[in-house]
């Protein structure tokens, strides 16, 4: 949406803080639009968001980020009806007039517009808010744990193992998980933490399960880069990786261990379930959510809520109780 005005921003991230004045006076004029949309820090957002707002402002027919100061609700209304007729998901349509609404709302708070035409504009309602993402349960869990064979030798065994633990114990992102650095085990009052680097920048701390705990360190023992807190705390385990301790692992890769050993089990998943397995466990054995939601790293507790599972157990449904 603003590629030919972010190249001055860009000069920003190469390292030159030396502003001619003709530079200066393009970044003086960026329009707050361009301003909202450098400021997303999460890649993801930052690519949906702009899908999102380039297909409005196709539909509405503005050329420049400028002219979106003339939305009205009445134009807002138009689209979120054009998005109806596309039979899209609901929870895009959210997300895309999220997305709307988002800049309008940075446009006000700048006082470039007098008010948010999203507001007021209903969005359409998601028909549960229990997550779609496929959990496990509490056997599956522990045969999944059990998984990589102890019998066999070898540093794949243990690192795999402490791979699995951590992702059940801690509810972390597979990108998490990848970022984890031998440093990032820290104690504090007394008990070990987890550093996690989680989305937008945000950093939280998680007690370390204890099991968890002494996989790792079985694994970092034999790995034998357990003393440099600065080198990944997982890393690939190929020969040429074997010969460059700083080879940290890929989100693919976290996913085809998962994966591999979930299908062995007959049950194949993907990393994320392992996460809302964790989330549902917690909440099943009674942990509060806002707890949970900051153990997540959940911005919006709507969006921890999904893991609540604890109204549709099948046990605790009425079936059960009918006797004739």
């Amino acid at each position: 949406m603003a590629d030919t005005k972010n190249s001055t921003l860009q000069t920003l991230e190469t390292g030159n803080r030396q502003l001619s004045t003709n530079q200066f006076a393009q970044l003086r004029d960026i329009p707050p639009e361009v301003e909202w949309f450098a400021n997303i820090d999460n890649a993801k957002t930052r690519r949906a968001y702009k899908i999102d707002l380039n297909d409005f402002m196709a539909f509405v027919g503005l050329d420049q980020v400028e002219d979106l100061r003339l939305i009205t609700r009445a134009h807002v209304l138009a689209w979120r009806a054009e998005l109806e007729n596309r039979s899209l998901a609901k929870s895009t349509i959210r997300r895309k007039l999220a997305a709307l609404s988002s800049l309008f709302g940075y446009l006000g708070d700048v006082n470039a517009v007098p008010n948010n035409p999203v507001d007021g504009v209903k969005r359409p309602k998601v028909d549960t808010y229990e997550g779609k993402t496929p959990t496990i349960s509490d056997i599956q869990a522990r045969k999944l744990l059990e998984a990589p064979d102890m019998k066999a030798q070898g540093l794949k065994v243990l690192r795999d193992k402490a791979i699995l633990s951590t992702l059940l114990f801690h509810a972390l992102r597979r990108e998490e998980l990848c970022l984890l650095k031998v440093g990032d085990i820290e104690e504090r009052r007394g008990v070990k933490h987890l550093k996690v680097s989680g989305k937008g920048g945000k950093t939280r701390y998680l007690p370390l399960n204890p099991g968890s705990a002494t996989l790792i360190y079985e694994y970092l023992a034999s790995a034998g880069h357990g003393q440099d807190r600065q080198l990944p705390l997982f890393r690939r385990l190929s020969n040429r990786a074997d010969l460059n301790p700083e080879s940290r692992m890929t989100t693919d890769a976290i996913y085809k261990i998962v994966r591999h050993y979930s299908m062995v089990l007959g049950f194949p998943i993907g990393v994320h379930s392992l996460r809302a397995t964790a989330a549902t466990n917690a909440l099943d054995h009674d942990a509060d959510i806002k707890k949970v939601q900051e153990w997540l790293g959940h911005a919006n507790i709507a969006t921890t809520q999904i893991y609540d599972r604890r109204r549709s157990k099948p046990e605790d449904s009425p079936t059960f109780k009918v006797s004739y």
